[in-house]
């Protein structure tokens, strides 16, 4: 007798395959799952490295255009007045930067109002604190 055809076949066999399909399936999804990532991962770590050497030739980027800006200035002053004020130029930039800094800092240091207001809840669970009490 020849095999029965996906029409033939009874309940109990259709749902004696289903765990085997259902695991079947599992793991096709999984095996995508896994090369997705994969894929993702090779692309986030070329770009990550393409981040890193673009990072390495800035400072070098930085220091030509601030010898450009000096050469610029030396044209209609002396060199040692231009290396001054394109100097003097940076400090202010850095000073600058550094007052944002503090500032946020100090911003980030202060106390939290979520912690705060658990302690109040906490107090209050436990019958202590300020609160009126009746």
């Amino acid at each position: 007798m020849a095999d029965p055809t996906n029409d033939e076949r009874s309940l109990f066999t259709l749902i004696g395959e289903l765990p085997d399909r259902v695991s079947t399936l599992v793991r096709a999804e999984i095996d995508q799952v896994k090369a997705e990532l994969s894929y993702k991962a090779k692309h986030f770590g070329i770009g990550s490295g393409l981040f890193v050497v673009a990072l390495v030739v800035l400072p070098f980027l930085i220091f030509t255009l601030l010898a450009a800006a000096i050469f610029a200035l030396a044209l209609v002053m002396p060199a040692w007045a231009a290396a001054l004020v394109v100097s003097g130029a940076l400090a202010l930039i850095i000073a600058v930067l550094v007052w944002i800094g503090i500032v946020n800092f100090k911003r980030g240091s202060e106390p939290l109002e979520s912690i705060d207001s658990l302690r109040k809840d906490i107090d209050a669970v436990k019958g202590t604190g300020d609160y009126d009490r009746y």
